[in-house]
Parts: C-alpha cells; structure tokens; sequence
C-alpha cells in the first residue's frame, strides 16, 4: 500500500523564485537562503518520492474572489506554470498523479471533508518555488505532484485544527490506496510576514521558533492556536503557517526531526524549513 514517508515544510516566497529563475541566487544577498537548502535537496535525492502532496495557497491565479474553495484539490494529468504578471516561471511542468489524487477526493470527501475538485488548474509560486528549492532546477521535476489548495487569502480561513484533522484524514486515505508508492506530504507557506500596512516588514523570530517547536513536538497544542494570534504574531500573512499543520497531521504519531532552518531576511519575509520523519510504531 502507499506510505507517507516524510513530511516537509518551507517558506514560498516568490522572490525566491525570482532569485533562481534570474541567476542571482550566486549574490550575497540570496547566497544563505539558498545555502540553507543544500542538505534538503541531498536528503531528497535519496528519499526519492514517488508523489509529494503539496499543500499551499493559490495567490489569485487559479482561483480569485469570485470563487474561493476552502480546500480544493488537483486531479489533473498536469499543472502548467501560472502567469503572475510577468510571465509563467521558467520550471517544468508538474505532472500530476489522478489516480491517487481522485482516491484521495473520494476517501476525503466520505470522511467529511468538503473537498473542491480541480481538473484543470495552472499553479503559481506557492507551488513552484517549494519544488525550486528542494529540486533545484532541472528538466522536469522527479516526482508527481497532487496540488491542494487551502484558502488564507480570503476570511474566514480554516482553523489551524480543521488543517491538522485534514492531515490526519490524508493519512487514512494514503493508507488505503493500493499501490506501492511513496508519499510526501508538504507544507507550504509562512513564515511571519506582512505586506501591507503600518506592520509591513513585520518579522516575529521568537513565534516563528515557538511555532516550529511546537511543530514537531505538540501539534495539537499548535493546531489550537487561533487565527487572531497568527495575525497578532505573525502578520496579516502569518496565518499561512496554518497549512503546515496539513502536513504534520499527516505523519500522525510522533516524529523525528532532520533538518531545520530559519533566515531573515528574503524579501522582506522569515523563511522556514523542516524535514520531519514519521517514526514507526514499535511492535507490541
């Protein structure tokens, strides 16, 4: 049957991107962000996903205020490179895994989970750049990729709670489909920011590392927090962390930590990054 093996969770900052797709992550100002990713892209080369669920926020590309899924999902063969205004990145097309994405919308969707269903769908940044930054640049990407879009653009935003339950019932689906493949689970988005307004600029190192902690070692006290806190703490954008907790309801149980790492700043934003592993239950 399918296994979700580790879970990862990274900033998406479009600058990020920019930085890559440009050639300027060699300048003094990109070196560390992108240094602070070079154990990540090792580590993943010997992992080798099969698929990585990836968790983020559509920023007005796919969707808009016209219609806001709280949580949809991609079941489509492929996702082509959003246009954000300036062009669709120069990245590979992500290829995507319909059977597994369309058991996950059913087993999802009969646990109680309203899930929107997308078969046609161009993803931005908040995608692409997660995969620049754990695969670097290449011809195409090595693993398939299921999309699932969270909404924290548009209030109200799902309670931390109600992403970490969804994790918990990603797993239950995983666990149930089948075939033999190995799954990541990815979550995108964070860390503290805010773009617009007095606080723009804010950076909140000292929430950022209790939220990482937390993380890893109580997620349901985590999963707790409210939104109001997010956005006190962490800015009007900090409330992205939220879709982290996806991620680590996923893994289900306790887990080990491989890699951490957090630098401020990159435009203006905390990036954040954690390997987590799943470890496996000990026999009775």
């Amino acid at each position: 049957m399918a296994r979700i093996t580790a879970g990862v969770a990274t900033s998406h900052v479009p600058a990020i991107g920019a930085a890559l797709d440009n050639g300027r992550s060699g300048e003094d100002y990109w070196k560390p962000v992108f240094a602070g990713y070079e154990t990540s892209k090792a580590w993943i080369k010997d992992a080798r996903p099969d698929v990585v669920i990836l968790v983020y926020n559509d920023h007005a590309s796919a969707f808009s205020l016209e219609l806001i899924p709280t949580f949809a999902i991609g079941c489509a063969e492929s996702f082509a490179p959003a246009d954000e205004g300036w062009g669709p990145r120069p990245v590979p097309v992500v290829q995507g895994h319909p059977e597994l994405a369309w058991h996950l919308a059913q087993s999802l969707i009969l646990d109680e989970f309203d899930m929107t269903i997308v078969n046609r769908m161009d993803v931005d940044h908040g995608l692409t750049v997660p995969l620049s930054l754990m695969f670097g640049q290449p011809d195409a990407w090595p693993c398939k990729v299921i999309p699932l879009a969270v909404n924290v653009v548009q209030y109200p935003p799902p309670t931390g709670n109600r992403c970490f339950k969804l994790g918990l019932a990603i797993a239950r689906a995983v666990a149930s489909f089948p075939e033999d493949l190995n799954v990541q689970v990815w979550g995108t988005g964070g860390m503290s920011h805010q773009l617009q307004g007095p606080r723009a600029g804010l950076i909140n190192k000292a929430f950022d590392t209790a939220f990482l902690d937390r993380l890893v070692a109580d997620p349901e006290g985590q999963a707790a927090v409210p939104h109001i806190d997010y956005v006190r703490e962490a800015g009007s954008e900090g409330i992205e962390l939220v879709m982290w907790l996806v991620m680590r309801g996923a893994l289900t149980r306790e887990v080990r930590e491989l890699r951490r790492f957090y630098h401020v700043p990159a435009s203006n934003t905390a990036v954040g990054h954690l390997i987590l592993e799943p470890i496996p239950e000990q026999p009775q």
